[in-house]
């Protein structure tokens, strides 16, 4: 019998099949909102009402360094610091924000990649807050609409007082606000309402990032 030839069995190529991956275009996307750099503007503000550098530091009682630096964008300032700036200079915050925002009619269009924002808080590190401009304070002067974007462990650094009226509503994670010396603990959903003439300020304690529509009338904030 003739021997017995063994077959060496082919190689078989497995076929690769590519992992397709969800195209970016399908992602949400970060809106790229331009950050304001309000230092430019604090200092024009402080020129326009005759002040020196000095003695607005001797009325908000910090040190002149430190306004230098905010009005050279070396310093972010808190919330509540920035809101006592902007009181002394007789300005406020909504002031700061800058570029036109388009108008078609009588209808006030911002896009969500075009808002504008301002942060406080550290510069360049520890947790701050975000603001979000969501109507021209030249277009109107009974209302102002932000939305409030606060880090883990982000806070106002103290309270603060204007005239008015405010309501608002949380988009996403938990807040704990402080309004007139009282703490209150609000999640996801939940809404409120105070007058802007009682102490109010309020912090992050939680691991992420927390959102809040908030509404003032009239634009006093």
């Amino acid at each position: 019998m003739p021997p017995k030839t063994t077959t060496k069995p082919k190689s078989v190529k497995r076929a690769v099949i590519p992992v397709r991956r969800k195209a970016a275009a399908n992602l949400p996307a970060p809106a790229q909102a331009a950050e304001v750099e309000i230092g430019i503007r604090l200092k024009h503000a402080r020129l326009v009402k005759g002040l020196r550098l000095r003695e607005l530091a001797a009325s908000l009682d910090c040190s002149e360094s430190f306004l230098s630096k905010v009005e050279n964008n070396r310093v972010r300032p808190s919330l509540a610091m920035l809101h006592r700036i902007v009181g002394e200079l007789g300005i406020n915050i909504p002031l700061l924000f800058a570029g036109p925002i388009e108008a078609v009619g009588p209808v006030q269009i911002v896009h969500a990649d075009n808002r504008p924002v301002i942060r406080t808080g550290p510069f360049g590190h520890g947790p701050g807050i975000l603001l979000e401009r969501l109507i021209s304070a030249s277009r109107t002067s009974l209302l102002e609409a932000n939305v409030h974007c606060v880090e883990p462990g982000g806070h106002t650094d103290g309270v603060y007082t204007h005239e008015g009226e405010e309501i608002g509503y949380i988009l996403q994670g938990k807040v704990e606000l402080r309004v007139d010396g009282k703490w209150y603990e609000l999640k996801e959903g939940d809404s409120f309402f105070f007058r802007s003439n009682l102490p109010h300020g309020y912090r992050n304690r939680g691991t992420i990032l927390s959102k809040i529509l908030w509404v003032n009338t009239p634009a006093t904030f």
